[in-house]
């Protein structure tokens, strides 16, 4: 079996003709399993053919899956079998798509796209030959409510107008150079792109909405993806993030007390998450403590050691070096 996409950091590039003709469909379910999430499969008729090139931007992941007719289901009990929780955007570039998810389906044509989350049961069919992208980002990075989510999976947003006129083209770009990002401006690029889609999806929920309050949910959801994109900056604190989105940092400040925390403790909370599995990473087992933590913003070794303690009962050392799991965590409290 090849390594599985999920662990390779770099351009990778699978083909079912490498393989006998009667195992190909096998080998794809195993294939797109390994890439994605676990699925279900379904053949169309006749030979059976398929090709998927990826690459890891960070933590985002691009792909480029061109395949003849067949069936992906997203169901209860592959669900239950992986923690993968993703976002997933897939935009066609040739053939034609019916995406299925929360009771609506979305017709993509050449150009469209549509979201779709991978903790819910989804469906994707393809009648005949296609080229789709699928671009896979961490549920947490854009940081949405379950009410929200379910309010923007499925739905067709047409890649010739609008913002999604910027998003399609740039994934298009993205995907047909595939070897040029192989390099450390790549965790970069994925946050510019993540950054754009933000921007789509709270475009999105306030058009979608007649709830007044939709407005700062939007503002909320973007301000909490920038935070999620500058953690490695030391100096990411509230007069920052205030400025970068041309509000007040009192007005700031009542975003998040309305959520129930602050900005301090979400800054905080996010850091502490990163260095928590760049610990438990076996590819970063001889990288420095002090190195983990000031990749995450934290510059002070001593405070990073007392943070990280009262967060998950231990120090970042005795962390890493134990497989015992730990009582505590994160907890969003305001400061």
């Amino acid at each position: 079996m090849d390594p599985t996409l999920k662990e390779v950091a770099m351009s990778l590039t699978l083909r079912t003709a490498d393989v006998a003709l009667a195992e190909r469909f096998d080998y794809w379910r195993s294939v797109v399993c390994d890439a994605f999430v676990p699925l279900r499969a379904e053949p169309g008729e006749g030979d059976f053919h398929g090709e998927l090139s990826t690459v890891r931007l960070g933590a985002v992941q691009l792909s480029s899956v061109e395949a003849n007719a067949h069936t992906v289901r997203r169901t209860p009990r592959t669900i239950a079998s992986s923690d993968r929780d993703y976002f997933k955007i897939g935009l066609q570039v040739r053939g034609y798509c019916v995406l299925t998810q929360d009771g609506r389906e979305a017709p993509l044509t050449p150009g469209d796209f549509a979201v779709y989350d991978t903790t819910r049961p989804y469906s994707l069919s393809f009648d005949d030959t296609y080229r789709q992208l699928v671009l896979m980002v961490p549920r947490a990075r854009l940081r949405l409510k379950p009410e929200e989510v379910a309010r923007i999976t499925a739905v067709r947003v047409s890649g010739r107008h609008g913002i999604g006129a910027l998003v399609s083209p740039l994934l298009l770009r993205l995907a047909d150079h595939f070897d040029e990002y192989e390099s450390p401006a790549g965790p970069r690029l994925a946050d510019n792109i993540v950054d754009l889609l933000v921007t789509l999806i709270s475009g999105q929920l306030e058009l979608d909405s007649p709830n007044p309050d939709s407005g700062r949910r939007a503002l909320l959801i973007r301000i909490t993806s920038f935070i999620e994109s500058h953690l490695g900056d030391p100096d990411l604190g509230p007069e920052t993030i205030a400025a970068a989105h041309y509000i007040s940092t009192r007005y700031l400040h009542k975003l998040f007390s309305q959520e129930g925390t602050t900005v301090s403790a979400l800054i905080r909370e996010r850091r502490l998450e990163h260095c928590r599995r760049d610990l438990r990473d076996p590819l970063q087992l001889t990288r420095p403590v002090s190195a983990i933590a000031a990749r995450w913003g934290f510059v002070d070794a001593a405070h990073f050691s007392r943070v990280f303690r009262s967060a998950y009962g231990a120090s970042p050392r005795e962390y890493r070096f134990t497989s015992e799991p730990f009582e505590g965590g994160v907890t969003l409290s305001a400061d």
